[in-house]
């Protein structure tokens, strides 16, 4: 399968002219990997010296299509920055700058729904490393997510017990976007995002 054919499935219908011209714009490999818990795609020079892009396969389209342009993004700052790519930032202004080019041709309501084209609109306007950094994206991405039986940190009550990576902890006070949470065996202090996906324990 071609990776004009694979990657229909993973994207929004309306999206798919416009991703197959970047695909043949910026030759590069897409691979779709399994859930990884650090990141949801990458992007990287191989040893033979072509490139190649990664994406999670348990992403919903719209997270997807912004992954992918966000790595697209990465190629494009490398290829126009060859000689000097070491003195640059990875999510410098040279990537934000591609980053924002690249994704204003998405940002209409045939690719996105409302809710979610605001939110990015505002998140383009200085975008950060990852999706997951900005909370109201986030949120928002996440609820166009398969329904499952996870909760959320911001859904735990103060002093509440859940499971994360099968272990335990309680969940302390708020700092703006993040919860002090204490692991119950060895009583250190984790700060969790608080769109951080974990299992209640019910008391």
């Amino acid at each position: 399968m071609s990776d004009f054919q694979l990657i229909h499935q993973y994207i929004p219908k309306s999206s798919i002219d416009l991703v197959e011209f970047l695909l043949q714009k910026y030759k590069f490999k897409l691979r779709i990997k399994n859930k990884r818990k650090t990141k949801h795609g990458d992007f990287r020079l191989l040893k033979n010296g072509k490139y190649q892009i990664t994406i999670n396969n348990d992403i919903n389209k719209y997270r997807f299509l912004i992954t992918l342009i966000h790595e697209i993004a990465h190629l494009k700052t490398h290829l126009e920055n060859k000689g000097k790519i070491r003195q640059i930032k990875p999510h410098g202004v040279e990537w934000k700058l591609n980053f924002q080019h690249l994704m204003l041709p998405f940002l209409k309501p045939e690719i996105f729904p409302n809710e979610i084209l605001s939110i990015l609109a505002n998140y383009l306007r200085n975008p950060k490393a990852s999706t997951d950094s900005d909370v109201k994206l986030s949120w928002i991405l996440m609820q166009q997510d398969t329904p499952t039986d996870v909760d959320y940190i911001f859904e735990m009550r103060l002093h509440q017990k859940f499971k994360y990576n099968n272990r335990i902890f309680v969940r302390g006070n708020k700092r703006r976007t993040r919860y002090e949470c204490t692991e119950i065996t060895t009583k250190k202090v984790y700060l969790f995002h608080q769109n951080a996906e974990v299992t209640k324990i019910n008391d």
